[in-house]
């Protein structure tokens, strides 16, 4: 059986982003933003984890553009930006 070039394409597109996703915490900070956009502050206090640790997992998602980051007032709210890992996490929360 030979895999399709196009499917070939995708599955190299995407094997990175699932790597990105597939570290423990940085998925359970998917979920969080996906059920509820989230600042910082509420991320480590709801994940019980220091505001320096969940900082740098969400450089690291925003870095391969699976979140982005909005201002308002003295507070950075994140939400998932890539359709492809909003799908996926809406998938796994709801499953």
């Amino acid at each position: 059986m030979e895999i399709d070039k196009s499917l070939v394409e995708k599955i190299e597109h995407l094997a990175p982003l699932l790597k990105v996703c597939g570290h423990p915490l940085r998925l359970k900070i998917l979920c969080a933003i996906e059920k509820n956009e989230s600042c910082v502050t509420e991320l480590w206090t709801c994940l019980n984890q220091t505001q320096p640790v969940v900082s740098q997992h969400l450089a690291v998602l925003k870095k391969r553009d699976i979140v982005r980051s909005s201002v308002r007032g003295n507070k950075r709210y994140y939400s998932i930006i890539n359709p492809f890992i909003k799908t996926l996490v809406r998938d796994i929360i709801l499953s």
